[in-house]
């Protein structure tokens, strides 16, 4: 991990019980004031925080927009160097250096990008389309996560309209530099594109994602403006931004998609074996290799399958482990035949899990969250959850993959619900916004490995919740352990050891209990996001090492609901100084009376 952060660990376990100073007023501000400027030269994570200081303008995507950014970043680093010669206490460390080693991150990301006209903020600005999230998708949730309480709000969602008409040609201008240098996607991971696109080049504004909005309007929208506000919204549509996404389908069909790459490892990138090294780093935190987490998955691929094998004997099935699959795929008992009974199923779960929480948890975020249905367009993407503001002033979202029931099995929705709502994402979010006393970009930031991390570790919970009672349910949590350790095994065989996607998918499918289509789309991701689908098994075998390490150090000490607490009440954390926190946590909990 890096050396900052690696002797801040140390600095952490060294001082646990000096006096330490107070606050530090400068610091306080100069984080305020970068994480102000960072939400400026990013409306749309503005909005998405809740701050609704530009909802009406999307981020300057041009070569001179992320110059103006590199620019702010290497100025905000000399600043922070001031203060490595200030005595700061234990939480102001803690934030210095999490700023320097993130800003230091993304320059190492940048640097395999050095001189190219797409190299931007992120590692990935060289493919702004992806089977995953694409520009698309992040837009519509735009639509969702800004307030449309006055006629103003849809005067500022119209401008940003009009202003994604004008980044895509933008996007068009990058993706052909890219094309150029190589850094292109594998062409068997863009199938889905065209299909996904569509929508939002029909030549019916009324037919795009992005009219969401106009479909209803508040009780705080005067009926008067109902129709000019409507009007509007059709034009920005139907005269730009449908058309510029009707370009931008052609260009991806045409132009792009046949320049797409045949080889899928991030490895043959341009940036080599040091881009995977550098994702890798990134996503897990950890100074794990490839090699090194290809074999932790290996051995959770096997640990997880016997406990698999035991579940199905206990179900009385007399067949193999294949057959029981194909049985769990074909029996229609498994599987809701409504959109709607599935979202209420999701919701029954949910009551369920709000009512273990204080057995859990010695305090407990106040926002609540909500269960919604993804949108078509989304197709077979994974399940997420759309954090709430970091004011309170919008609730928190789980939003359930409906658009193809017959991949969705009841026997997944337990686990998949403690994962994204309580105690998982939601419970972790939320209570990371609503901490006192530190800077905001750690209340509102996050890394793949502790939040994935805990949101697996938040399924395992169910156990001692109460939940998988039915052995169905148990085999469906244990399914979804699967696909994150089958994760470690194929997302480090793909971009590092040689392995094929269709070796990958039939790895996965075989493996872990998911349909086929599941399968591909949970490939293709790994493909065009190298090193994320990493964080969510080390973090969580993180988290459970940390607390069996405190079981055995605290003895009848030993508190659950505040070891919980001890997690996630520092906000989220690279691996190593989450360790240092809960070394000193152990500390002071053997001391207390």
């Amino acid at each position: 991990m890096n050396r900052i952060l690696a002797s801040l660990a140390l600095a952490i376990s060294a001082t646990a019980f000096a006096q330490e100073p107070a606050p530090n007023a400068e610091l306080a501000k100069f984080f305020e004031d970068r994480f102000m400027e960072a939400m400026r030269e990013s409306p749309e994570q503005a909005t998405f925080v809740g701050l609704n200081l530009a909802n009406d303008k999307l981020s300057d995507l041009t070569p001179a927009g992320m110059e103006r950014r590199r620019a702010l970043r290497k100025s905000a680093l000399d600043s922070l160097q001031k203060f490595k010669s200030v005595p700061l206490n234990s939480q102001d460390r803690i934030s210095r250096d999490m700023m320097i080693d993130s800003i230091e991150r993304a320059e190492a990301g940048d640097a395999f990008f050095k001189g190219l006209p797409f190299a931007g903020d992120y590692a990935d600005t060289w493919m702004p389309i992806s089977p995953i999230f694409g520009i698309q998708d992040i837009w519509t949730f735009l639509a969702k996560a800004a307030p449309f309480a006055t006629p103003k709000d849809y005067e500022n969602y119209v401008k940003r309209l009009e202003a994604m008409a004008a980044t895509l040609p933008v996007l068009t201008t990058r993706m052909r530099a890219a094309m150029t240098t190589g850094w292109m996607p594998p062409r068997s991971t863009l199938s889905s594109i065209p299909t996904r696109l569509a929508p939002f080049a029909d030549k019916d504004p009324t037919a795009s994602p992005l009219y969401g909005p106009f479909k209803s309007y508040a009780k705080s929208i005067p009926e008067s403006e109902h129709a000019r506000l409507t009007e509007a919204g059709k034009k920005a549509l139907g005269e730009k931004v449908n058309p510029a996404f009707a370009a931008f389908l052609a260009f991806f069909e045409k132009e792009y998609l046949p320049k797409a790459r045949e080889d899928i490892a991030a490895s043959t990138l341009p940036g080599g074996k040091a881009f995977y090294a550098h994702a890798v780093k990134t996503q897990t935190t950890t100074d794990l290799t490839p090699e090194q987490i290809h074999k932790i998955g290996l051995g959770e691929v096997a640990r997880i399958r016997g406990e698999m094998d035991k579940v199905i004997a206990s179900t009385g099935f007399k067949g193999t482990f294949a057959e029981f699959l194909v049985f769990l795929r074909s029996d229609p008992r498994f599987y809701y035949t409504k959109s709607e009974d599935l979202i209420a199923g999701y919701r029954d779960i949910a009551k369920r899990a709000d009512a273990e929480l204080p057995k859990f948890f010695a305090e407990l975020p106040r926002l609540p969250y909500g269960i919604r249905p993804m949108e078509a367009h989304e197709g077979d993407n994974a399940d997420h959850y759309s954090a709430g503001a970091l004011d309170g002033s919008r609730a928190g979202f789980y939003e359930a993959n409906s658009n193809n029931l017959k991949m969705r099995p009841k026997y997944d929705m337990e686990a998949v619900l403690l994962h994204e709502t309580v105690p998982g994402h939601h419970l972790q979010i939320a209570r990371a916004q609503e901490l006192k006393g530190l800077p905001k970009f750690r209340r509102s930031g996050g890394y793949t490995a502790f939040s994935e991390g805990w949101g697996l570790y938040a399924e395992s919970l169910g156990y001692e919740m109460g939940f998988y009672k039915d052995p169905y349910m148990h085999f469906g949590a244990l399914s979804a352990e699967m696909l994150r350790a089958c994760r470690l095994v194929i997302d480090t065989g793909v971009h590092a050891l040689g392995w094929k996607r269709d070796q990958s998918i039939r790895y996965l499918a075989d493996n872990s209990g998911v349909h086929e289509s599941f399968a591909i789309s949970e490939v293709d991701r790994y493909i065009v996001w190298p090193g994320q689908a990493l964080g969510y098994k080390i973090g969580e075998l993180k988290i459970k090492e940390l607390r069996a390490k405190a079981t055995q150090a605290l003895g009848p000490k030993f508190d659950l609901r505040r070891f919980h607490n001890a997690v996630i009440d520092d906000g989220p954390l690279p691996l190593n100084l989450l360790e240092a926190r809960i070394n000193e946590w152990i500390t002071k909990e053997k001391g207390a009376p």
